[in-house]
């Protein structure tokens, strides 16, 4: 008896502490920032000041610091980017920092899943390192502030900010090289994806059927490879049509270069058809 009430005393208490909702000490934020063409978003939490001295006591210098409290602090880029002439490539990354008095380093790491530092540090997961000097605010921020400002079409700044400090971090995004692709993409004409989506979102939804075929005839055309997907998706247009002989010999294709991709569900689909198209 004396046992079955302690496990109804966990469980009692477990259900509570499932149920219950505090405000956190160190709320979660998140910053979404357009630089140029490039999306910036940023993770962390903000822990508060609450009267303590922050940096070379709460935050001592020269220690690695979290950049924040709780998980690591992220921020991810859509396209490269560019700190100190250094190349950053497009992902997410942990920041963290080592602050000091006069300059503080700021680190990119690879690897976002540590609640904290590392427990062990390792120098191949170090994306970027930079340095950045701070700066004495006439202010004061009470809560732990990660922001984008200073925005233009072709940089922008990282800034960390507490207390009476701030650090900005300036990176360079490639808009120019980004937009001139677009524009090149663009004026080159649609590609095989292109007329590829368009057949299938005729034939899923029921629309102009010969419109499907002419438009999956035109992506196989363009594409080099002809993806064994692109000839399934022809068949059916050409079932669908009527087209039962012609469909069975796109299957074919279709069935053929899946075999050759060792794609086993294609393999499948396409026989399925082919039995059922086979049928007098």
């Amino acid at each position: 008896m004396k046992k079955i009430l302690v496990i109804l005393a966990v469980a009692t208490v477990s259900f509570l502490q499932a149920q219950l909702k505090t405000p956190a000490a160190s709320p979660k934020a998140t910053v979404q920032q357009t630089v140029g063409l490039t999306e910036v978003n940023i993770e962390y939490s903000r822990p508060s000041a609450k009267g303590r001295t922050i940096f070379g006591d709460l935050v001592p210098f020269g220690k690695l610091w979290r950049t924040g409290a709780n998980q690591n602090s992220m921020v991810s880029f859509s396209e490269d980017v560019t700190i100190d002439g250094k190349t950053l490539k497009k992902g997410k990354y942990a920041i963290f920092a080592t602050p000091k008095a006069d300059a503080w380093e700021i680190v990119f790491y690879t690897d976002t899943d540590n609640w904290g530092t590392p427990e062990v540090w390792s120098e191949e997961k170090v994306a970027l390192r930079t340095t950045a000097k701070p700066e004495q605010l006439n202010r004061n921020v009470e809560s732990f502030t990660i922001s984008i400002n200073n925005l233009d079409n072709n940089f922008a700044h990282l800034e960390l900010s507490w207390e009476k400090t701030l650090v900005a971090v300036k990176f360079e995004v490639p808009t120019q090289k980004t937009a001139m692709a677009n524009i090149e993409r663009v004026l080159s004409g649609p590609t095989a994806n292109d007329f590829f989506g368009a057949a299938q979102y005729y034939y899923q939804s029921n629309g102009d059927l010969t419109k499907a075929l002419t438009y999956v005839n035109k992506a196989l055309e363009l594409s080099a490879e002809k993806p064994f997907w692109y000839s399934r998706l022809k068949s059916l247009i050409q079932a669908k049509l009527g087209d039962k002989k012609g469909a069975i010999e796109t299957a074919k294709i279709s069935l053929a270069a899946a075999e050759a991709a060792k794609n086993a569900d294609y393999v499948k689909m396409n026989k399925d058809s082919i039995n059922e198209w086979s049928k007098k």
